[in-house]
């Protein structure tokens, strides 16, 4: 058992810690006798002696223009900036902003940018039981009610105990920009209140109080964001192992071509072609998204059409250069059209675009396992 003396010194140091407030948390251990320390002269050196060498290992440098000089002391907070961490997959980070903010990107090209960090704003506060005072979706706005949080400090067996409390209200900013592919998550702290005990004296946070604030906010809520962003890829993923039907269209007269039509979107369609292309014999030589442009070589020395499709073979000429063009489906941006042409973009015949066809069609439609 502990005798009466150590229970004592442990109840001793308990108090002391409790009653460590969150602003002398900032400051240095120790006393702060140097901000009053007086300078003294310099060595006198008698007349006829020399002066002996001093050392400018210890010597502090000056202050440079922009440094506080009030800072020292009890004023001088010791602890180190946060820091602004994207976390979330398509986040980074600005050179040289001021402003309290990651950059999003969007990785799903099918889902509008601003409404997805819209919700994940919303859904950050939700999950934090934050309540929302203001709501504007036109100029991505979220302000916050009042956040409050509790700290005791010290219990007491005969009075009222000592408690920090904070209530704060903090604003979200989504800014996309014009080309709709990434934007900026914004935040600020708009209102800070704070007191200990019955002492309610308003607090004035400098600049730098205000920014660690909001770093650890916004921290706080790209957290968030990461783990919205993971289920969203692992959604993608799941979508994307499904297999897509192609039909084959013929053509309407003798002048028009055959093509396939896909069941998927035109960068669904693209991104499982490039999977597709060289499991069927094609290896993709380059490659133009902006055209919808796959450069192809048929390779017939491959035998993987021989060994699993013998019943249907491809009527290319081996080793010979092909395009094949990826457009989306004029009536129907669901649907793409996909078309296979020569080396000189002229149209192959009938019997070949099929053939190709049979080819690609039975591959395109097998469901993929999501690694």
């Amino acid at each position: 058992m502990l005798k009466l003396k150590e229970i004592s010194l442990v109840v001793a140091a308990l108090m002391v810690t409790a009653c460590t407030t969150p602003i002398e948390r900032r400051q240095a251990d120790g006393g702060f006798d140097y901000v009053n320390a007086k300078t003294t002269e310099p060595l006198k050196i008698p007349e006829g002696l020399h002066a002996p060498q001093y050392t400018k290992e210890y010597n502090v440098p000056p202050l440079s223009a922009k440094a506080d000089s009030s800072l020292v002391g009890d004023v001088l907070d010791i602890r180190p900036p946060l820091q602004i961490l994207p976390m979330a997959d398509g986040t980074h980070v600005e050179e040289g902003s001021d402003n309290i903010k990651v950059v999003v990107e969007a990785i799903d090209q099918n889902t509008d940018l601003k409404q997805e960090m819209f919700s994940v704003v919303k859904g950050f506060l939700k999950h934090k039981g934050y309540a929302i005072a203001k709501e504007d979706y036109t100029n991505g706005v979220i302000d916050t009610d009042w956040i409050e949080h509790e700290e005791l400090l010290d219990t007491s067996w005969f009075g009222a105990d000592s408690v920090y409390k904070v209530r704060q209200r903090y604003q979200f900013k989504t800014d996309i920009r014009p080309h709709g592919r990434s934007g900026n998550l914004i935040i600020s702290l708009l209102d800070h209140q704070e007191s200990h005990g019955d002492d309610n004296t308003p607090v004035v946070l400098k600049n730098e109080d205000k920014k660690r604030y909001a770093i650890d906010m916004l921290n706080s809520a790209v957290g968030f964001m990461a783990k919205e962003r993971a289920q969203l890829q692992q959604q993608m993923k799941r979508q994307q192992s499904k297999g897509i039907a192609i039909a084959y269209v013929a053509p309407s007269d003798a002048n028009d071509e055959g093509y396939w039509l896909s069941e998927a979107p035109l960068k669904r369609t693209w991104d499982r072609l490039s999977i597709v292309l060289p499991e069927v014999g094609f290896e993709v030589v380059d490659m133009d998204s902006a055209k919808g442009l796959y450069y192809i070589r048929f390779n017939n020395d491959s035998g993987f059409w021989n060994s699993l499709f013998s019943d249907n073979n491809i009527e290319l000429d081996d080793q010979e250069n092909y395009r094949l063009l990826v457009t989306a489906h004029k009536a129907d941006n669901q649907k793409t059209e996909i078309r296979i042409r020569d080396n000189e973009d002229k149209p192959l015949t009938q019997a070949q675009v099929q053939s190709v066809y049979q080819a690609v069609a039975e591959v395109m439609a097998e469901d993929r396992k999501i690694r």
